[in-house]
């Protein structure tokens, strides 16, 4: 590339001869082939500090020129709705553009108007680097055209002779770039003349090429259109067929309850509130002329039954398309076929813009033509397996008994039913009283396929299929204050931090929660917590218990030559705790004398000697082996010759700290939202090898019968604030410890190689993962990035967020979660835009509101962050926020 400044002021044919040359084959490290970054102008701005805003505001107009590139290079291979979406995207890009091309030359006019001497130098230090700046290919310099322009009228109101050399330098610049723009192509083969002419037109094409490889190496489409609120689903489920869903693919004594030709005036209504009385989702195919109309012009106009239709968007109802008139649409081609299908679109659109992507053919007739253009439209076909046929039978006991006969017979699937006639509102709750007494459940829209939300209020739990436990017990032990053992610092802050993870993460009940600290950990309390609140017949055959015990551990060699293990109460002493402290054998004894089904030792202590056994590799049935398989499973913090660190973050031990890291979701290996005790021990084992001097040991007490105790990783419902609480910087820095050392060994290594407490090795094999839903998969998504956000690991919580989305694109929680990271990275458009498709989403989400409030209140919209702030304090006045929103006010 030629010296910084002579880049332009060369003349043209050997300007373009220089561009063409740097576009095209392998440059060196120096050259444009470097992805782009702000480098030469950050070095520029730091020679010329008058110069740096105009500078900065050049590299926001260059990142938005080569947006639009990237969003529309390959236009002619996208589909069309992602050409759509492209064209939106990018045409947001071009006025965003344009406004920054008015800040620029606001900019231009302070710096001429400044008396500074200066001011022409600092205008010169923005032309070197437009017309020299290593990282910019030629196509980026067109990015400064209209800028330049702007610049070059403004300069040459000025008759003094640096605002004439100036205006000299900036016209030639001008020209250089129409005569690119001009010549572009022509230059290129007249360089290459001297090959063969296809030599020269793949050359030419190469460059070009060059260029988008160079823009795609910073740019991803995706990225782009996430900054401006849009994340395109994954394609929707195709079960059945390639193109339509029918509901034979359900789960097992699953079915979708869907309704026909409304709205009606009043029994659609008279069917939701069935629904609600029986806690059901329902989809509703809706005919567009009863709507309103799309007129001639283009206009919308909807009539008194559209207020039905919005009230069920608002209420959570799926609404679909069912055609403009009802026609028999396999006759229907062309334009009259497009009108019916996109005309309803429209109207459904205009109602609300949360309408389902669903369409379903008038009588199940279609054609290919109907078909493609659902897929062009991005709709998706929904047929169905049972008619209730209430279209023709008039006797709801009729129906009932028809619509009965037919679910037993298929055993899952969508039922057709129509909202425009009493008969079915009659039949209906006949229909779901058969159907709850049978065990079914029923499945909703969830944005991408159909799945079960939520357990209907009321029905019967679903805990033997997940955990099987009928009560959950824990006994919690943590001793600092020993009186002739050494004193510790953590274990009493432990042991209640397990005790409150297991209380109000995974629902313990407080009164089934046994906590001993410090004085109350006598070896007489701690025997007698097992022997007169869990022994025998106290615990129930579906029960879980849970131990947790921290504090000293000590070994002592038998006469036999065996290595006895204890754990060590307050009240021990050190020269008698053969007598006076808790040996592993008593443990065991206490284990086996149990009824309850599941039981787990975690010892936060270094010992040996308790005779584990070796867990075999679960089936794939493994929930349903797991609740008639008894378990007896322990894991201890390190060996005999080991001492337990105290070091760990926000005051406690390594193990411990590691172990409510595993509780808190990353011990769920598999991703299937259980962790069990293996998958426990195969995270936190490792984990804490890795940053420690310790090597716990995990395996199962004899009697154990090859179960698993399981912990449910309940659903994280947090919405970020800023009042969310992020760790520390040393509880970061041990967790990025951890996962470097998981990402050396590999994270899909399998099987996992742990130690026994004899001192040998045993082989852990995770549970294999039961298929999950998109919502379950959009749920962990989440449940990921806030753990990642804690850890301030932004961009990777914002790829978790962003693929919840694409499996949930109604996940409202994940919306609000994006936009709260960006505006903790203080990309606060960006934010605002992820905060109001959250409203979109579920525009009473109050917390949002106040969110939004902060990202406009940052972005300089005052008049939007004043609405978002009293929008919050409308829905709740007393909120946590309510203070703080009272405050933003004042100063707006």
């Amino acid at each position: 590339m030629p010296p910084a400044s002579s880049l332009f002021r060369l003349p043209v044919p050997v300007l373009l001869l220089t561009l063409a040359m740097a576009g095209c084959g392998r440059q060196d490290a120096t050259d444009s082939q470097t992805p782009a970054s702000p480098s030469a102008q950050a070095a520029a701005a730091a020679a010329d500090p008058a110069a740096a805003p105009l500078l900065a505001a050049l590299q926001k107009q260059l990142d938005g020129h080569r947006r639009i590139i990237v969003l529309l290079a390959d236009e002619a291979q996208q589909s069309p709705a992602d050409r759509a979406t492209s064209s939106r995207i990018g045409q947001q890009l071009f006025h965003d553009g344009l406004a920054q091309r008015a800040a620029i030359a606001a900019q231009f006019d302070t710096l001429l108007r400044s008396p500074s001497p200066q001011r022409f130098a600092s205008l010169g230090t923005v032309l070197d680097y437009i017309e020299s700046a290593p990282d910019l290919f030629d196509a980026d310099r067109l990015a400064f055209r209209e800028v330049l322009r702007d610049l070059h009228e403004r300069v040459g109101k000025d008759s003094s002779l640096p605002a004439v050399k100036l205006h000299q330098r900036i016209g030639e610049d001008l020209e250089a770039l129409d005569e690119i723009e001009r010549t572009y192509n022509q230059e290129i083969t007249r360089i290459f003349s001297r090959f063969e002419r296809t030599r020269a037109i793949a050359l030419k094409r190469q460059k070009w090429d060059d260029y988008i490889t160079h823009l795609h190496a910073q740019y991803r489409r995706a990225d782009i259109l996430r900054d401006y609120g849009v994340i395109e689903p994954y394609p929707m489920s195709m079960k059945d067929s390639d193109r339509e869903i029918f509901g034979r693919d359900l789960p097992p004594k699953t079915v979708v309850l869907t309704f026909d030709d409304g709205p009606h005036k009043a029994y659609t209504d008279e069917v939701v509130a069935i629904l609600q009385r029986y806690d059901v989702p329902g989809v509703f195919f809706e005919v567009g002329r009863n709507l309103g109309q799309v007129q001639a012009d283009g206009k919308v106009k909807l009539g008194p039954l559209a207020g039905i239709s919005r009230n069920l968007m608002e209420q959570g109802y799926a609404v679909g398309n069912h055609s403009l008139t009802h026609a028999q649409l396999s006759r229907t081609t062309g334009d009259a076929l497009r009108e019916q299908v996109l005309s309803t679109d429209t109207l459904l659109k205009d109602v609300d813009d949360k309408r389902a992507p669903l369409f379903r053919f008038p009588y199940g007739a279609r054609n290919a033509e109907g078909l493609q253009l659902l897929n062009e439209a991005g709709l998706k076909s929904i047929m169905w397996n049972i008619d209730s046929m209430d279209w023709a039978d008039p006797v709801p006991e009729s129906i009932v008994q028809r619509v009965v006969d037919q679910v037993q017979k298929e055993q899952r699937g969508i039922i057709l039913f129509h909202d425009i006639h009493d008969r079915a509102v009659k039949a209906l709750p006949q229909i779901l009283d058969r159907l709850i007494a049978d065990g079914y459940q029923f499945a909703g829209w969830n944005g991408r396929d159909f799945s079960v939300a939520r357990p209907r209020k009321g029905a019967s739990s679903t805990a033997t299929v997940t955990t099987g436990y009928q009560k959950s017990w824990a006994i919690v032990i943590g001793i600092d204050d020993y009186a002739k053992w050494p004193k510790l610092e953590y274990a009493s802050h432990d042991a209640q931090a397990i005790a409150d993870t297991l209380t109000g993460q995974f629902g313990f009940p407080s009164s089934q929660v046994i906590v001993l600290k410090n004085q109350q950990a006598t070896r007489n309390n701690i025997l007698a917590a097992f022997h007169d609140r869990l022994a025998d017949d106290r615990t129930g055959r579906d029960d879980r218990v849970f131990v947790f015990f921290a504090g000293h551990g000590a070994t002592r060699r038998l006469a036999s030559g065996r290595d006895l293990g204890y754990i060590i109460p307050v009240d021990s002493n050190p020269d008698e705790f053969a007598t006076d402290a808790i040996a592993m054998t008593d443990i065991q004894n206490i284990a086996e004398s149990m009824q309850a089904k599941h039981v787990m030792f975690v010892m936060d202590a270094c010992y040996s000697g308790l005779g584990l056994t070796r867990g075999g590799p679960s089936s794939s049935a493994f929930l349903r082996e797991n609740a008639r398989r008894s378990a007896r499973q322990m894991l201890t913090a390190g060996g005999a010759d080991q001492q337990v660190a105290d070091a760990g973050p926000n005051g406690h031990s390594v193990f411990t700290w590691v172990l409510l890291q595993a509780l808190a979701g990353k011990g769920d290996l598999n991703g299937d939202g259980l962790i069990t005790g293996t998958e426990l021990a195969a995270y936190v084992a490792p984990a804490v090898s890795a940053v420690s001097q310790q090597t716990p040991a995990f395996g199962s007490l004899p009697g154990s019968q090859g179960g698993e105790f399981v912990f449910q990783v309940p659903d994280s419902q947090e919405y970020l604030t800023a009042d969310t609480r992020q760790l520390s910087a040393d509880a970061i820095a041990l967790n990025n410890k951890v996962d470097a050392a998981q990402d050396a060994k590999g994270k899909d290594e399998a099987p996992v190689t742990v130690a026994d407490l004899q001192g040998g090795k045993s082989t852990l094999v995770v549970p294999a993962a039961a298929p999950t839903s998109d919502r379950q998969r959009a749920q962990q998504a989440n449940d990921r990035g806030l753990q990642l956000y804690r850890e301030k690991r932004y961009d990777e919580a914002v790829a978790q967020f962003t693929e919840a989305l694409k499996l949930r694109p109604d996940f409202a929680q994940a919306a609000n979660n994006l936009g709260f990271v960006y505006y903790r990275q203080q990309r606060y458009v960006e934010a605002a835009r992820w905060l109001e498709n959250t409203l979109k989403i579920d525009p009473s989400r109050a917390v949002a509101h106040f969110n939004l409030g902060d990202a406009y209140f940052h972005a300089g919209d005052k008049a939007k962050a004043k609405q978002a702030y009293s929008t919050y304090l409308a829905l709740q006045p007393q909120g946590s926020a309510a203070a703080q929103a009272r405050a933003q006010l004042e100063k707006l």
